[in-house]
Formats: structure tokens, C-alpha cells, sequence
């Protein structure tokens, strides 16, 4: 399993409803039950949200973050995804990765 990230943005300000608030929080247990939703929650800046979540595929990640109902309705007009690279000791941090490597300048 991968972990993705999602970016929840143009958000909406004033529109949010008690049932859209839900709606919303019912999508993120569900995939919590489903082992799907590995954190989330929204930026301090009150403009976008992320959230990360474990899946195969970038698709079945993209999937997931049109069926929650703040996507479905347009409380947040705009989202992107992407797959993220986990770096930590256990990976010397991606120093060694060939991603990594490209990047240096000689």
C-alpha cells in the first residue's frame, strides 16, 4: 500500500452546512474503518485541507477524494493528488534513491 496525498483547495467560506459537515465527517470514518484514511484535517490558513491516504493506486486515491461529499458538492471547487515518497532513516532519507539523484547538480 501507498500513502497519497490530497489537497483540498478553493474552498468555499460561509457555504458549509450541518449536513454537508456530516456528510463530510461520515466519508472520513468510513474510510477510517476501511483502513483507507491515514490522517486529515484542514491548513490554519481556513483555504485548503489534505488529506493522506493509503491506497494502491493513484486512481483508487483520486476515487476516494471525489466521493467525499465536500468534492461531490463543490465546497471545495478544486483538488489535487499525489503520491508521496515517504523519506526516513529506515530509507536514508531518499538519499539514495534515483529520484534523488537526478536532482543533484553535479
Amino acid at each position: 500500500m501507498r500513502k497519497y496525498v490530497a489537497i483540498l483547495k478553493d474552498k468555499k467560506k460561509g457555504e458549509l452546512s450541518k449536513d454537508l459537515l456530516s456528510s463530510h465527517v461520515n466519508h472520513l470514518q468510513n474510510l477510517a474503518e476501511d483502513e483507507k484514511l491515514f490522517i486529515s484535517g484542514p491548513f490554519n490558513d481556513n483555504e485548503t485541507a489534505m488529506q493522506i491516504l493509503i491506497c494502491d493506486t493513484l486512481d483508487e486515491a483520486r476515487n476516494l477524494v471525489k466521493s467525499d461529499p465536500f468534492i461531490e458538492e463543490g465546497y471545495y471547487a478544486t483538488y489535487e493528488v499525489n503520491e508521496l515518497i515517504e523519506a526516513n532513516e529506515n530509507n536514508n532519507w531518499l538519499m539514495d534513491i534515483p529520484q534523488t539523484k537526478e536532482n543533484l547538480i553535479n
